[in-house]
């Protein structure tokens, strides 16, 4: 059998592992769960195992001091300098006087300080006495320590846990997270569950994340952090950050997407095929031995080249005589020749445009690999409506109520998907100058009127198919153009800008060339007429890593537009290819009006 619980105990024979635990809308590591393992070659190397025979011998009190001290003493060699998660059983929190001594002690020995600490209560049997534990839980609020609630909606009464010990965080037990994105019935849960530790002030922690589906879904859900094999195993040495996790980033704010680029692909169902040489007879049979199959494709060559219909087929081999004179004939004379074939990298709304211009009333379309057209699976209309319907609706959550264009969410969305196509182009930033004077001046609703104006002039530049407007908030909007013109387009929306601007004023201030009002610091001071900044980041293949790159460097820029008189604009040379700077400049001389010079940082 091995090393014994005793001997393990005596000899101090754990090792400590740390698993990441991130903040969902940053993508940062803001806390690390401690957790131990047994001697690797010993019975005892899983930690259920260790906890339950130590518990069996009596001897819990003692080893989990001794996963304490491991713990923190392996934490503080390797400088991880975040949050601390150590579990702590209830029944051993309750014991003040040793509790508070050794760990106290501990910490002292390794230089963490109580703050940096949270407590994490895992259940083994229900809490006896709430009175005592709340006492208990209290003590160490008062001493620094956090206190956190695991595996909520697990165990014994953690509902009642919450509302007892009030903790600081909450970890929501993984049953809730796996496969969420298939259950409707674990979101509503979610949903209540953050629902009311918003309204607590509880930060909650959705625990066993280990697929991006189940990642998009809990971030889309607001749960502010979560931990699990999607981010990182248990290691003894665990990473410091994620670097494909993406956050806030400074001039327009991105994140990463609640949802991805929908394509066809991800409506592929498995489902059985067959071949042109099949006989009618075995068709029908087939269909007969599965009710609920509706359609075979018919591959050659692992490729869709017809299809046939249960519902059709049934009523062709009903037909007098169909059976005789056709049961042993292959299906290629009677299957549909030609099925709607659509590869996995096609957007859902284009499947969505074939299908509705094709107008043949089928219920399936044929999935194909983009690379060689090999069948991948079937597609299914009412599916296909489904999720265009969830993507609208969540499309219209991240847009801008003033204006109704794509927000933070889906321009960062954009971005990804560009970037990793590899593809060249072009991220305009544009902003207002004075828009605030003229705010207070007027008033919000002729500042909206202001912004929905810009919006309209923003929607009429000319623009490739793939071209893409944002409107990041406030006054700051966000041009993505895929083309080669993109100096036109802006050029085209500086000149459009200015036209307008006039008819924003009263006839006085339009006169005056500006308004009269008080800055920021409440001193009387004299405003220009608004003008347009835009800052110009053209981006080559390769040259930015992630999309909060794009977003860093467009600040920046847009500031350099900024510090420029009127409607100004400035690109970035940094990024900007030769050919595209030589095309620029000419389209740029001051011969048009409000267009001014531009430059490079």
């Amino acid at each position: 059998m091995g090393t014994s619980i005793d001997d393990i105990i005596a000899r101090g024979q754990l090792h400590a592992l740390f698993q990441p635990i991130v903040a969902m809308d940053s993508g940062q590591i803001m806390g690390y769960e401690g957790l131990v393992r047994g001697p690797s070659d010993s019975q005892w190397h899983a930690p259920q195992k260790l906890l339950a025979e130590a518990a069996r011998l009596g001897r819990l009190f003692d080893l989990d001091i001794l996963c304490r001290r491991v713990i923190l003493q392996r934490y503080a060699e390797l400088g991880l300098g975040r949050r601390l998660f150590l579990n702590i059983n209830p029944d051993v929190l309750t014991d003040r006087n040793a509790v508070r001594g050794m760990t106290l002690q501990a910490l002292q020995e390794t230089g963490i300080a109580p703050e940096q600490v949270v407590i994490e209560l895992t259940e083994q049997q229900p809490i006896a006495d709430y009175g005592i534990m709340r006492e208990a839980v209290n003590h160490y609020r008062n001493m620094g320590f956090s206190i956190a609630l695991d595996d909520l909606g697990a165990g014994y009464s953690s509902l009642r846990h919450w509302s007892e010990l009030a903790p600081d965080y909450v970890k929501i037990d993984m049953h809730f997270v796996q496969n969420v994105h298939n259950d409707e019935i674990k979101r509503h849960f979610l949903h209540s569950i953050r629902e009311i530790a918003h309204s607590l002030g509880t930060r909650l922690i959705a625990e066993g994340i280990e697929t991006e589906a189940e990642y998009e879904v809990i971030r889309a859900l607001e749960i502010p952090c979560g931990q699990g094999y999607y981010f990182a195993r248990p290691a003894a040495d665990p990473p410091r950050s994620l670097h494909f996790l993406r956050g806030q980033a400074g001039g327009f704010p991105v994140s990463r997407s609640p949802f991805r680029h929908a394509m066809a692909g991800e409506l592929a169902r498995r489902n059985p095929v067959a071949t042109p040489d099949q006989t009618l007879g075995d068709t029908v049979a087939r269909f007969q031995a599965a009710s609920d199959l509706r359609c075979l494709p018919v591959l050659e060559d692992g490729r869709p080249v017809g299809v046939v219909r249960r519902s059709e087929i049934l009523t062709l081999y009903s037909q007098r005589f169909t059976r005789e004179l056709h049961d042993r004939s292959p299906l290629r004379f009677f299957m549909k020749r030609d099925p709607l074939v659509v590869p996995e990298d096609q957007p859902l709304e284009e499947v969505s445009a074939r299908i509705t211009h094709k107008a043949t009333g089928e219920e399936e379309f044929l999935i194909v690999s983009a690379t060689d057209g090999r069948f991948l699976g079937v597609g299914w209309l009412l599916e296909l409506l489904h999720r265009i319907t969830d993507l609208q609706v969540r499309y219209a959550r991240y847009a801008n109520p003033l204006t109704q264009l794509p927000g933070n969410v889906p321009i960062g969305e954009h971005l990804d998907r560009l970037l990793q196509e590899g593809r060249p182009f072009t991220v305009a930033y544009c902003d207002l100058d004075h828009f605030k004077p003229f705010n207070d001046h007027y008033g919000y609703a002729r500042g909206d009127r202001v912004i929905r104006a810009l919006g309209d002039l923003l929607r009429a530049v000319p623009r490739e198919p793939d071209d893409f407007i944002g409107h990041v908030g406030g006054d700051d909007f966000i041009l993505v153009l895929t083309g080669p013109d993109w100096a036109r387009q802006c050029r085209s929306l500086l000149g459009a800008f200015e036209a307008r601007v006039p008819g924003f004023y009263d006839d006085r201030d339009r006169l005056a060339g500006g308004i009269a009002t008080r800055d920021r610091q409440g001193r009387q001071a004299f405003f220009p007429l608004l003008s347009l900044s835009i800052g110009v980041v053209p981006v080559q293949p390769g040259a930015f890593e992630s999309h909060l790159e794009i977003a860093q460097r467009a600040g920046e820029v847009k500031g350099q537009a900024k510090a420029q008189p009127g409607n100004s604009l400035f690109v970035d040379r940094r990024s900007a290819a030769a050919g595209d700077l030589d095309a620029f400049f000419p389209a740029l001389q001051p011969g048009h009006a409000g267009s001014l010079l531009s430059g490079s940082l």
